[in-house]
């Protein structure tokens, strides 16, 4: 056997030690891919990003349950440690919405359930024992949006690898650059504190051809897919499992109630149509106002700071963000103009030479219930506001402007009855009674966060529990002790 000196051995460890820091060799039993030089988990290939994260995935099985939820506890602190500096390199690329709400969001991470939300169920009986767990799925393709770039790949690196898995990252190429950087300081983090490596990963220049690559990979065994229509149709179609947060348009019905403290009810839809300039999925999106609740709503939204638009002025924007297009056949659709999407109020409101306050935090357009900021999700502080003439009324037009999405929609009203009547005509994953959108992710009402809301394939508000697969053990014999 040969002796190495203390000088030999602390230079060979120097050596491993430096490899490793730049992404060579993989850790053992993980496949020899390489990531980009100091951009941990960074890849150019959908097919390498896979191959490297099913390492990943393999080295955190071997870790366990300490491991996981090591790995959360690393997520959740970086992101409220990070949370400015992370929310303003991504308000900087992305240029929507607002910079303040973008550190709430990352804030937020905090209340995103881990592997405490993973309780086994038990059966014992004359017959022997049955225990049902949850188990992984190996490695998670997910698809995030540019509307909440590094707040949803964090809240879904909880979730999944809270369940066991590891997770290549498609992102919006509109946010890919503050994605990439998050990734890497995820990485960084999570390998000097557990030794496991690649257990996220993304792709630096996200394209349509990446998202193909990433879905056909053989090592992803599941989709989550967080994006408009398009690509969740794609998704759907890949044969594959996907968990698909589809499209929203929800509607904020105020009804006709002596006992509703409008006021209140004006500083809800203010905030959650405002928050982070309307581009939650959830966010109020239009106001259907019954009877004399319609002047009395538009007199509380003026004292709580919203600007009401005249009929010209909304004209004026709407020509300005909405393209009509002809679809032929006599029918025409309308297309948004995304440079608007998140945008500031002072900044559509120029479009009509209006001059308001920076401050400003709403826009309120007064309109009919066919009118295209009704019927579109125009993701934009700019709320219209349609009169109904009786509560089941105003229920029919929320329900038809959402499209039957089930997305969400909330309600404000002190009768119970009503309250009831409208849960089940719209049949919404999400549905706020009395509060702000928000108040369905527990800020400021209970429960839990999540930036994937699977409302095309049911799974709702997506938890540990939606990443993994249920099996059954039974020991079969009489082993009960009773």
């Amino acid at each position: 056997m040969v002796q190495l000196s203390e000088a030999a051995i602390r230079d060979v460890v120097t050596e491993v030690l430096s490899k490793i820091q730049n992404g060579n060799p993989a850790p053992t039993g993980a496949p020899n891919v390489q990531s980009k030089p100091g951009r941990h988990g960074v890849f150019d290939s959908a097919a390498d990003a896979a191959k490297a994260a099913q390492g990943g995935f393999e080295q955190l099985k071997k870790a366990g349950w300490e491991g996981r939820s090591k790995v959360v506890e690393i997520v959740k602190t970086m992101c409220f440690d990070n949370a400015e500096r992370w929310g303003r390199i991504e308000f900087e690329e992305t240029r929507i919405g607002r910079l303040d709400h973008k550190i709430g969001k990352l804030h937020g991470i905090r209340n995103v359930l881990g592997t405490e939300y993973l309780v086994p169920h038990g059966m014992s009986g004359d017959a022997g024992i049955t225990m049902e767990e949850s188990a992984p799925w190996g490695v998670i393709g997910a698809i995030t949006p540019v509307t909440h770039s590094v707040p949803t790949i964090a809240g879904n690196i909880v979730n999944m690898v809270a369940a066991g898995n590891a997770i290549v990252v498609n992102p919006h190429p509109g946010g890919a650059a503050c994605a990439a950087l998050a990734v890497h300081e995820f990485n960084e983090a999570i390998a000097a504190e557990t030794g496991i490596r690649n257990l996220i990963c993304t792709i630096e220049k996200p394209t349509l051809d990446s998202f193909n690559e990433l879905c056909a990979a053989p090592e992803v065994a599941l989709l989550c897919i967080t994006g408009g229509p398009a690509v969740v149709d794609a998704a759907m179609k890949t044969g594959k499992r996907a968990i698909c947060a589809g499209p929203g348009n929800p509607p904020v019905v105020v009804d006709d109630c002596h006992a509703l403290d409008f006021d209140k009810v004006a500083r809800d839809i203010i905030f959650g149509g405002g928050f982070d300039n309307n581009l939650l999925c959830i966010g109020e999106k239009q106001i259907i106002a019954v009877g004399d609740s319609y002047t009395k709503t538009l007199d509380a939204l003026k004292r709580q700071g919203a600007v009401i638009l005249t009929k010209a002025q909304t004209e004026a924007i709407k020509k300005e963000v909405f393209d009509v297009k002809d679809g032929g056949g006599g029918c025409s659709h309308a297309v948004l103009n995304r440079a608007y999407v998140g945008a500031d109020p002072a900044k559509l409101a120029a479009i009509a030479g209006l001059s308001i306050d920076s401050k400003t935090e709403m826009l309120i357009a007064e309109t009919e219930e066919d009118d295209l900021f009704v019927e579109e999700e125009q993701m934009m502080p700019l709320l219209p506001i349609v009169r109904a003439g009786c509560f089941r009324d105003a229920v029919r037009i929320a329900k038809d402007s959402e499209h039957n999405y089930r997305h969400s929609a909330m309600v404000h009203s002190m009768n119970v009855a009503n309250l009831t009547m409208m849960g089940r005509e719209m049949d919404t994953t999400l549905y706020v009674k009395n509060g702000a959108c928000t108040a369905g992710l527990g800020m400021g009402g209970e429960g839990y966060i999540s930036f994937s809301i699977a409302t095309t394939t049911g799974e709702g508000i997506t938890t540990p529990r939606t990443f993994t697969r249920f099996r059954r053990c039974t020991l079969v014999d009489q082993l009960n002790i009773v």
